[in-house]
């Protein structure tokens, strides 16, 4: 759509988008129907106080590190519902460490004595401040959050089979299929094929093609509120056990490393989703054998035989009995 250069100006533009346009040269973007955009402006913005919150956790563990109380040094996170109360106490001016060592609870009291040294700190007025106006903020958030998602499951209700089928996925929560349904809709007419999908996403290889060669170009550039969401989904899908994806991710990550490795899963996933939106049917894995199996057991075999007498090892192979 760029015009000529040496003669740029805002009405040369104008009239050569308008001549573009009238031949039928310009694509029309995705607009999602008004639903589905709300939908997205309350997710987008329940994401937005998510991430608050973690900073406000973060903000909290600093304070703490400031003040030399250890506290995640020996409890799995520092907010729980025992760290929680130890912190209050601290704030009311509780400052004994055996005292606050003691109001641990269920798998934290295994570390007691662990504790006591952690809270030997200089926890000062100025700490207290902080600290309980950052849980005040943090309860604050839970609420809000709460409010969002409640609307988000109402807004939901007319697309509850898209959510279904989207959760089948393995590493598709029911919040990352919200996201998605938000993002991109339920009608998959609006993209010719899955790879049109995936490229809007950001998801897709970029071209860079020069002279006859092809040179790196990593991803092209997309929705990044629904790559956020699919990496995330990828990345729980690459800890799964005994699926496709699962295997994929560990053939990639070995060749490719593990950035490229998720971002190919995030691929498959939203792949998968177009095809499953399109025919309303649930996923079915092919599981984690699938690479293994679509090659011929005669030729890997032998694959394999030259690779071991390379090394140096005389082998012969013989089918199994049956």
């Amino acid at each position: 759509m760029k015009n000529v250069p040496g003669r740029k100006t805002d009405l040369s533009d104008a009239e050569w988008l308008a001549d573009v346009a009238a031949h039928g040269m310009v694509r029309p973007s995705f607009v999602p129907p008004p639903e589905i955009r709300e939908l997205r402006d309350v997710t987008r913005y329940r994401k937005t106080q998510v991430e608050a919150r973690v900073k406000e956790i973060q903000r909290l563990e600093k304070t703490l590190q400031d003040a030399g109380i250890k506290l995640s040094s020996v409890a799995s996170k520092v907010w729980s519902q025992s760290s929680r109360e130890m912190i209050e106490a601290m704030i009311d001016g509780e400052r004994d460490p055996a005292v606050l060592a003691q109001m641990a609870k269920s798998r934290l009291r295994a570390k007691i004595p662990q504790l006591e040294e952690a809270f030997s700190g200089r926890f000062g007025s100025h700490h207290a401040l902080v600290c309980h106006q950052v849980i005040e903020h943090i309860d604050f958030l839970d609420r809000s959050i709460a409010t969002l998602t409640a609307d988000v499951t109402e807004r939901l209700c007319p697309f509850e089979s898209a959510v279904t089928i989207l959760c089948s996925i393995p590493g598709v929560s029911r919040t990352t299929a919200e996201v998605m349904i938000s993002e991109m809709g339920v009608d998959m007419t609006r993209f010719p094929t899955s790879g049109h999908l995936c490229a809007w996403a950001g998801v897709a290889p970029a071209s860079h093609e020069s002279a006859g060669k092809r040179h790196p170009a990593g991803t092209r550039k997309g929705s990044t509120w629904l790559q956020r969401a699919l990496v995330e989904a990828a990345r729980r899908a690459s800890r799964t056990k005994g699926t496709y994806l699962s295997a994929q991710y560990s053939r990639l990550a070995r060749r490719r490393g593990s950035n490229k490795a998720t971002i190919a899963v995030a691929h498959s996933i939203l792949d998968v989703s177009w095809h499953l939106l399109t025919n309303g049917a649930l996923y079915d894995d092919p599981g984690a054998r699938f690479f293994e199996l679509r090659h011929d057991p005669a030729g890997e075999a032998k694959r394999l035989q030259r690779r071991i007498e390379d090394l140096g090892f005389e082998v012969s192979i013989a089918p199994a009995a049956a």
